[in-house]
Formats: C-alpha cells, structure tokens, sequence
C-alpha cells in the first residue's frame, strides 16, 4: 500500500502546466501585461492592464477572466475590480475576456473556470489591478490640475477636487504615458461601498430580455449545421457505414467521418439531424459492450471487499482505536453514474479561412479550446480567436473538449463556417459522466459521541485521470501526438496501481475533527468517459459521510447535532456553523407529519450545513423547505450567494430523489428528460439560507451546496420511516 494521493491542483503544478503570465501587480514579479493587447481597444481607448479600458467619454470596461456559466461570476469580479477602482460595477460594461496567458486562473497555472475557486483566487489580484488603476489616475489627475494627488479623492469613476468632479476619462491621454504603480494601498473592509452588498446581477437584464448571447445563438453568413453519429457504446469505432440514404437527403452537403463518429452536414440543422437518421452504421465492440448497472454496483463492491484498495492518506492508528471500541459500525453506501444535463447542449461554431480561425462557443477552459485547434489545424496560436459566449450551464461538463475537437475535424473537411450541435439526447447518451462510487464507512466513537477511528474506503473511476486526458490536447497542443498518447498511459498506470486521485475521495475525512482515521481507494473503471461533476467528489462522499454521523447519533442515542459538535473541536468555523444550524433547527416547527434531517459538510473551503424538511407519503419522498447556513468567508454579492445555493439544492435534490445513469450493454439507457428527469417547480422547496458573517478572505460558493443535501434528506427520511437508505437515488422499498 502507498500513501500518496494526487489532487487537481498538484495534478496541474507537476505536470509543469503551471506558469504564464499573470495581471499587472500580482506577486509574480516581471510577468505584468504587456506586449500585443488581449483585448480589443476602442478609438483613444486606455489600457492600463488586461482587466480595464477606460474610454475619454469615460466608459469603463472591465474583462472578466472567468467563464458566466450562471454563477454570477463576472458581476462578482466586476465587484471585487470596481471597489478599489471606485467604479459601480453596474455602470461597467462587462466582456468575456479573450484567450490570453494574462488571464491565467492563478491555481490552474492555465485560463479557465471550476473548482469554485475564481473569486478565492482572484479577489486579491483584482482588487490590486483596481488599486494600482486607480492610482495611476490619480497620479495622471495630480499632473493635469497641479493639485498634489494625497489631496484628490476619487468616487464613482470621478477624480474629485471640493466642489469638482472630474471624470476618469478625462486623464486617460495622460495616464497612458506614465508608469503604472506597483502595490498600491488597498481598501479597508469598512471602507468597502459595494463589496458585501446585495446588487442585481450585471447580465440580468440581457438574460431576462433575451439579448445575451449564447454559443448556440452564433449566427454567420454562409453558415452549414452539422451533427455527429455517435457509438452507441463509449469508445466504439465505426467499422463500416452506409450513408447512400443520408447523402441524397434534402439539404444534406457532406457526410465525413471524424474521429468520434460520422458527421452530417446541412445547410440547416433539422435537415442534418434527419439524414442522420438515414445513416446505417457497424460499430465494433469493446470491453465496455457488455457491462450493465448491475454489474457496475458489484463490481465496486467486490472491489471493497477485496481489501486490496490504494491508501490515500491516514492519521493515527484507527486499528488500535477499533480493537479497544465497544461499538462498530460498517455500511455502504453507494452512488451511480449522473450526467450534468446543462440547459444549454454542447455547440461550437468555427470558421477556418486562409488568415486563421475563429470560434464561438462557450467553454469553461478558453485556453485549452483554443489549444485544441492549434494541434488540429496546425495554425499559430496567435491566428486562432475564440469568441467564448455565455454558458447555458457547466457544471463540469464544459470543461471537456470533445465538440471542439469533433468541429474542428469538420470544418477542415468544407469551406464554409459551420456549427455543431448536440442534441439533448446525444449529451446523455454521449457525454461525459460522473463517476458511480461506492463507499465503505467503519466508524466508532466514545460513549459521548466522540468518534475514536473512522475509516472510508472507496472504489469506482478516477475522475482527474480521465479528465486530463480531454483536456491535455489543448493543454499542450505542441506535444507529439505518441509522446501524448503516453503521457496518457502514464497517467492511467499512476492512478491505476499506486497513487490515488485526490479528487476521487475529497471530503472522506476533512469536515470533522477525527483523532485516527484511514483513507483508502480502489480504481475500477468500466470504461465509461467520466469528468467533474459540481462538487466533484463531494457530491458522493458527503452522502456517506453524513449519514455515517447520523447512524453514529442513533446507536449512541446522541442528538444528531450534538455529536457532529463534538468532533468539531478543532474546527471552529464549521462548529459555529453546525451550531447556528442547530439552533434554528430546534426552534423549527413543522406539521406532525414532516420531519426534520441534518447535515453539514466542507468542500472548497467553505463550511454548509442544512436542515431538510421532509415528509413521506405512499413511498413518495417530499422536500418542503431546506434551511442552508454557510460561512464563505466575505460574501462578495450576498444576493449571489443566497442564488447560488438555491440552485445547489434544486440541482442536488433533482440528484437525489431522481439522478441515476444507467447502462444496458454498456450503451446509456438515459435519452432525455422523461427517464432522466430534473425537479419541477411544483416539487422544489423553499430554501432559506443564513449567510454567517465573516471578514475573511472569500471562499467558494458555487459547489459547496451540493455535498450535504442528500444526505440530509436521507437522514430526514430515516426519521420519518425507520428505513435507512444507503443508495442514490433515494427509494422507499
């Protein structure tokens, strides 16, 4: 056994993806803005950075590195910039930033958007690139009004002198020649005018007008649609086709095949979906063509019962603790494969001409995408533009890169702009997945409820490993195709034999405090593509977790609550928050027939705990309301933090009550929305959500949601029913 895991971020910092360039004053010195803008200047527009343009008439404009998937991310960051730049960030005209190195997520070393961490990563760096702006106005206004700048005030986008108020723009010719400063002193958070303040969202009112635009609204002259015939079974080749039918088909240009299937190309979508139809395609088998759900659920099991998993990480010695307990328990708990189900399927539109490439997509690693290209097309970087739109949903799911690669292939195949589009049925029964898993919980705790040794075991696909294998064509698009191949082959032995995915098992053993404990995983993979899913490995580990503390409380007769603060000590932020929760929790008052369950979990640094209010009727499970309390450190928006944990809850109740990927000859037996349903609105629960006060640092919010709903709907229902279920989705026997 070895005790090594692997996480996504050390993932990126090994593999030598780290690096680039960053924003102007952020701690990497040398590596400011500069050379050919990233951006599209206005006429006399100035550019003091990679984030701002400021125009005589003094329109700010501010390019958001981060991907809008519906998180609220660029009225976020346009907050954190507009602070220090004393700017309203709703008076900003706010962009999708390009693809540039200066737009670096400064953890993944590359550009892009997940892992709930873009306002934790960003929210010094942009209130710096604020401050130094801000200063260097100043110091231009300084020159201008010969008014030394200690005695000049700014407010609003407005240099201020007594009774006077000059606009920004104003200074903007003589900004442009003086040197930018460098650490400029930054706000005190009493000072802060829209940081912590409720605002309305900066794209609401194109989202609710219908204006905003999508990578699916991409519209150009002479364009042709295109979709792809996809194997049934993941990973199969075309072995022979007939496309004599399709070919004659109204309105039908090309049939090409690419490299995940045959494409079909019209000069309208509908025409191209129909001659698809017509298509009669021979696909090979492959170890995958055999296997169903049920096998998948044994396969995990024996796995764990095999006692042959990769040990992650341990503390203490949980077998000394579990030799002296009085008590043991050990149960599995397990979880199935889930798509993500975006609103918005997978699209990209390319146009490839004799001066490079353009694309129009919404992707959630803008780098990698254009990377993609650079490798298939073999143009320089610098002649591929991508034109990243909004997101309708990602969830993880538009961080894989395989319709950019499939548009790639077929533009290069006809001489016109052409667009790719998924249906809603190819991205469930093509996609990429969650990871089904299988947990194996050992626990004990003192008389008080102190849990004394704990060990969590899991078995199932690696999430990073298949990931990265999407994603590092983009990634390093120069790399030999043989020498990628084999780096993928690496990666797959690493994870297979004796390193384990942190990833994988995220959220096993890091919310409480616990004295002895093991962590443990066992690789299995069937073959089905697997990527992140919100809140990745959290989504699963949490339910096992938590109703792991639950069946603890109860053989202890312990309230629930009580014993989760117990193996709190140590963790002070997430012991206030379980201690708020409980508190509202034992003043509710609910029907006689509801019933209240508990959990709380920490993932992506940020403490939720949530109190579901249950009833059961016939079998049918019922949420009524869910009560979140969250410590996400400074809420930057407080309005998108109570959104965006409304949304976890309808996205992880639809999960939980219904969420379930099934495979029948290894082919996906989900097609759309009437067998792999979502929550409706006459089922969703009210959601209340507490937000704790805290002047720390910002923390993520767009995940941490997810991980504790299930479970405590899960435990809710043990109260209301006596029957403990230990599988996803919930089902009363």
């Amino acid at each position: 056994m070895s005790n090594q895991t692997l996480s996504r971020r050390h993932f990126l910092k090994t593999s030598g993806l780290i690096g680039g360039g960053v924003v102007v004053a952020v701690a990497l010195p040398g590596c400011a803005f500069q050379g050919p803008h990233p951006i599209e200047v206005a006429d006399s527009g100035f550019v003091p950075n990679a984030f701002l343009q400021i125009t005589p008439d003094n329109n700010v404009i501010f390019y958001c590195p981060s991907d809008e998937m519906g998180q609220g991310i660029r009225t976020g960051l346009a907050t954190i910039v507009g602070e220090e730049l004393d700017v309203d960030p709703a008076t900003m005209l706010v962009k999708a930033a390009g693809s540039h190195e200066d737009y670096n997520n400064p953890e993944f070393g590359v550009q892009g958007t997940g892992g709930s961490n873009a306002v934790r990563v960003f929210y010094e760096p942009l209130r710096q690139v604020g401050a130094d702006t801000r200063a260097l106005l100043l110091n231009a206004a300084s020159l201008e009004l010969g008014i030394p700048s200690d005695q000049l005030r700014t407010d609003r986008g407005f240099v201020i002198v007594g009774d006077n108020r000059y606009p920004y723009g104003d200074f903007v010719e003589t900004a442009s020649t003086l040197e930018m400063p460098v650490a400029s002193p930054l706000k005190a958070p009493s000072d802060f005018q829209y940081i912590g303040a409720d605002a309305p969202r900066i794209d609401a009112l194109a989202k609710a007008t219908g204006t905003a635009s999508f990578g699916i609204d991409a519209d150009l002259p002479g364009m042709v649609y295109a979709v792809v015939v996809r194997p049934p079974v993941a990973g199969s080749k075309a072995l022979k086709y007939d496309d004599s039918a399709a070919r004659v088909a109204p309105g039908v240009q090309a049939i090409v095949p690419v490299s995940s299937g045959i494409a079909v190309i019209a000069e309208g979508y509908w025409q191209a979906n129909q001659a698809a139809k017509k298509l009669t395609v021979v696909w090979e088998e492959n170890a995958l063509s055999a296997v169903t759900s049920q096998q998948v659920r044994r396969d995990l099991k024996t796995a764990l019962d095999a006692d042959d998993d990769t040990e992650s990480t341990h503390e203490g010695d949980p077998d000394k603790a579990f030799a002296a307990a009085d008590m043991i328990l050990e149960t599995d708990y397990y979880a199935p494969f889930l798509a993500h189900a975006p609103m918005e399927p997978l699209n990209a539109t390319l146009h490839i001409t004799e001066d490079g490439a353009e694309l129009w997509t919404g992707v959630q690693f803008v780098g990698a995408a254009q990377g993609v290209l650079e490798r298939l097309t073999g143009l320089p970087r610098g002649d591929i533009k991508i034109h990243n739109q909004f997101l309708g949903g990602g969830f993880g799911r538009r961080a894989t890169l395989s319709h950019i690669v499939e548009v790639a292939e077929i533009a290069m195949s006809i001489d016109k702009p052409v667009q790719l589009l998924w249906s809603r049925e190819d991205d469930l029964r093509h996609g990429f997945y969650r990871p089904a898993a299988m947990m194996k919980i050992k626990a004990t705790t003192d008389e008080e409820g102190r849990v004394t040794a704990w060990q969590a075991r899991r078995s199932g696909a690696n999430i990073t490993a298949q990931t990265m294998k999407n994603a590092l064509p983009g990634v390093l698009p120069s790399m030999p195709t043989s020498l990628l191949n084999g780096l993928v082959g690496v990666m797959d032995y690493v994870f297979d034999n004796w390193a384990v995915d942190g990833s994988s098992v995220e959220g096993l053993h890091e919310t409480y405090s616990l004295p002895s404990y093991r962590v443990s995983h066992a690789s299995v993979d069937h073959g089905l593509p697997t990527t992140f899913w919100r809140s990745v490995g959290h989504s699963y580990t949490s339910f096992a977790v938590e109703s792991m503390m639950d069946e603890l409380a109860e053989a202890r007769q312990i309230d629930p609550v009580a014993l989760r603060l117990k193996n709190l000590e140590g963790k002070p932020r997430m012991q206030n928050v379980v201690a708020q929760a409980g508190k509202l929790m034992a003043d509710m008052s609910v029907p006689e027939t509801h019933h209240l369950g508990f959990a709380a979990h920490s993932s992506f640094g940020t403490d939720v705990a949530q109190i579901a209010e249950v009833s059961v009727t016939n079998g049918n499970i019922r949420v009524h309301k869910v009560t979140c309390v969250v410590d996400c450190g400074l809420a930057v928006n407080p309005d998108i933090v109570r959104a965006q944990l409304e949304g976890a809850v309808m996205f992880a109740l639809t999960a939980t009550l219904y969420g379930q990927i099934d495979l029948d000859g290894g082919a996906v037996v989900q097609s759309n929305f009437h067998n792999y349903p979502i929550l409706r609105m006459n089922e969703s629960p009210a959601v209340d959500v507490v937000i704790i006060n805290s002047d720390t640092p910002p923390t993520g919010i767009g995940e941490p949601g997810v991980p504790p709903l299930a479970p405590a709907v899960a435990n809710a229902v043990y109260r209301a029913t006596g029957q403990r279920l230990r599988d996803l989705p919930l089902q009363l026997t």
